[in-house]
């Protein structure tokens, strides 16, 4: 019988991830001070270098930071901090458009659905505000993606489900960005801002009439359009994210 060489631990990543099983356990909650190094060295029986090491990289993780006295404590991270770092993970891992756009149509459709009772005045007010403004950057010859993602973001935010927030921004990190190539293509450049436009529209006016099946209906012919652009662009749907645009 053979045996492969194991893999042990540094002591640093070793203190790491004790910390961070505390944290996430609840054993050290969020706003609470973490102990001193000396304190943790004498608790794991390592020296305070190492203590030093261990709580260096769990700061860059997140999940704590440094109050104005230096003291580390915990911190929840916000959801857009550990968005980059699953966006990076997925870059690495050479998705593609095909990928990115599948789930991204689900969490959008999934988004409309968990509205429900959500929808209210002040959000049918914030998406006109943002109608109005693509509309404007329309005419002036303006980028209208960072519009594209906060129209979006305004709908995933309304159904007060963190888990969907912190589902959606990795995928729209990535998926966003890319639809600058339809945006400057030569077959689509003309058309696809104006569909987007005009999809955004009927979305809201299903929500603002409170007929969610409408609205959702809309979102799915929405996402669609992305791909059909890309079909009619003849542009890869399973070339690498990281090959077309960098975010």
């Amino acid at each position: 019988m053979q045996f492969g060489k194991l893999q042990i631990a540094r002591a640093y990543q070793a203190v790491q991830q004790a910390l961070e099983d505390a944290i996430m356990s609840g054993a050290l909650a969020p706003g609470q001070p973490l102990p001193t190094e000396t304190e943790l060295a004498e608790k794991f029986g390592v020296t305070r270098h190492t203590v030093r090491e261990g709580m260096r990289a769990l700061e860059q993780s997140g999940l704590v930071k440094r109050d104005a006295g230096r003291r580390l404590h915990v911190t929840r991270p916000k959801h857009d901090a550990l968005a980059s770092q699953s966006s990076r993970a997925l870059l690495m891992q050479q998705v593609s458009f095909r990928e990115i756009w599948e789930v991204a149509m689900q969490l959008e459709l999934l988004a409309m659905d968990l509205l429900a009772e959500q929808v209210d005045d002040a959000l049918i007010a914030d998406l006109d505000a943002n109608i109005a403004a693509m509309a404007l950057a329309l005419e002036r010859g303006e980028s209208i993606i960072a519009l594209d993602v906060a129209f979006h973001a305004l709908i995933a935010h309304a159904t007060r489900n963190r888990v969907l927030l912190l589902s959606r921004e990795p995928v729209s990190q990535l998926f966003y960005p890319s639809l600058d190539r339809l945006f400057t293509h030569p077959k689509t450049r003309d058309r696809s801002p104006q569909r987007l436009l005009d999809a955004h529209r009927e979305i809201v006016e299903g929500l603002r009439a409170r007929d969610l099946p409408a609205a959702r209906l809309w979102m799915h012919r929405h996402m669609a359009d992305f791909r059909r652009g890309y079909e009619h662009a003849g542009l890869s749907l399973d070339m690498p994210i990281s090959g077309q645009d960098p975010v």
